[in-house]
């Protein structure tokens, strides 16, 4: 525990005006404001901010401690406490603690400065350092918002004079700028946040779209590549969904694109896999890391787990209820090649899936430039 010293030293050692609790005249007030306002504006994130505003005031002020208490959007509990100070704080109510108790709880309810000259005095104060002979409270509220108080302890009982009060006034007016422009930041990043997952998301079926899904492909590609791993795709077309729509209604087609979506989901595994919605009625799996015979295996268990959900279909020529062809690939993506020939092999798998008559799994691999070449020369 740090040894008290005297407020002479301490006004000495931090190179203070005597006089006014080691302030003199206006001009030693606004630097103290101003360096708090900058200390405001470097810190990166509300915690931040508030440790700097804490850390100044010890710094530029023969003060014991100074804490920063903030209060939960209810405004019934103290919940955070930053500070700084020469002391070790024995705190006797551990957070969170509400505001029935205290003097700073007595501060937050009646939204009123709190100067405790004499602390054994104060029926409320608790004790935070013995060596503690006063202390200032003060609201730190935006507008008709409450969100914490600024909490001045000293070991002299002459210290808040009206002059240092008035300091402390004005810098809980900055801790109440500094902490709603923080939150306001806060609530327009959760804002922007939730339109980048909107834009990411399919509002039909809930999973990711079409956009979701290339930007995966394209970053999946290129980290699979350094990575040295398997990247494995399925493509899933619902049979027949034409007919379906013309026969039951948009609405029933609708309903069935979001059960498909949700047994896709059921496939995904791991935190890395995809279900997208790649347009109409075909749906989308990217799955990093299986290789051929492993994305078959989930193909097939799809078109399985579709068929046991028995989603009436009264005008398939399939089945009497909503099947699914899938074609599926799986290749190690190089730097060389565009991702975009997993689409396309996968494509292929679905096209020859469909030929054979529906409701099954076909796989296909990658055509290598000797196949192309072959197929032109059989064209000719």
């Amino acid at each position: 525990m740090a040894t008290p010293r005297t407020h002479e030293a301490m006004i000495q050692a931090r190179g203070l005006p005597r006089g006014n609790g080691g302030l003199q005249g206006d001009g030693a007030m606004t630097g103290i404001l101003a360096q708090v306002s900058r200390e405001a504006l470097q810190g990166e994130g509300l915690d931040a901010v508030l440790q700097r505003i804490v850390d100044c005031l010890f710094r530029r002020l023969p003060v014991a401690i100074a804490s920063i208490i903030l209060l939960d959007d209810a405004g019934t509990h103290f919940v955070q406490e930053v500070w700084a100070g020469q002391l070790d704080l024995e705190q006797s109510v551990p957070l969170p603690w509400p505001v029935t108790l205290g003097a700073a709880g007595r501060c937050a309810r009646n939204g009123q400065a709190q100067l405790i000259a004499d602390i054994e005095h104060d029926p409320d104060y608790v004790p935070g350092h013995r060596a503690v002979r006063s202390e200032y409270l003060v609201p730190i509220r935006h507008r008709a918002r409450m969100h914490g108080v600024l909490n001045i302890e000293s070991e002299h009982a002459e210290f808040f004079t009206l002059e240092v009060r008035a300091l402390f006034d004005a810098v809980a007016d900055q801790i109440a700028g500094a902490i709603h422009l923080a939150r306001v930041a806060g609530e327009l990043a959760a804002a922007n946040r939730k339109l980048e997952g909107l834009s990411m998301s399919d509002g039909l079926t809930g999973i990711a779209n079409r956009r979701c899904f290339d930007l995966r492909l394209a970053a999946d590609w290129q980290r699979l590549a350094q990575e040295g791993r398997m990247l494995a795709l399925a493509l899933v077309d619902a049979d027949c969904f034409k007919p379906l729509n013309d026969t039951c209604g948009h609405l029933y087609g609708d309903e069935c694109l979001r059960t498909l979506a949700r047994l896709c989901g059921g496939f995904a595994e791991r935190d890395e896999d995809l279900v997208a919605r790649y347009g109409g009625e075909e749906l989308v799996l990217l799955l990093p890391g299986r290789d051929l015979p492993a994305v078959h295996r989930t193909g097939e268990h799809l078109r399985q787990r579709v068929e046991a959900e028995a989603i009436a279909h009264p005008c398939s020529t399939v089945a009497p209820h909503v099947t699914i062809s899938v074609g599926v690939c799986a290749m190690q993506p190089e730097p060389a090649r565009a991702p975009e020939l997993l689409i396309q092999t996968a494509d292929r798998a679905l096209y020859a899936a469909k030929a054979q008559g529906r409701n099954c799994v076909v796989a296909a691999v990658p055509r290598t430039p000797r196949d192309r070449r072959s197929r032109a020369r059989t064209a000719e």
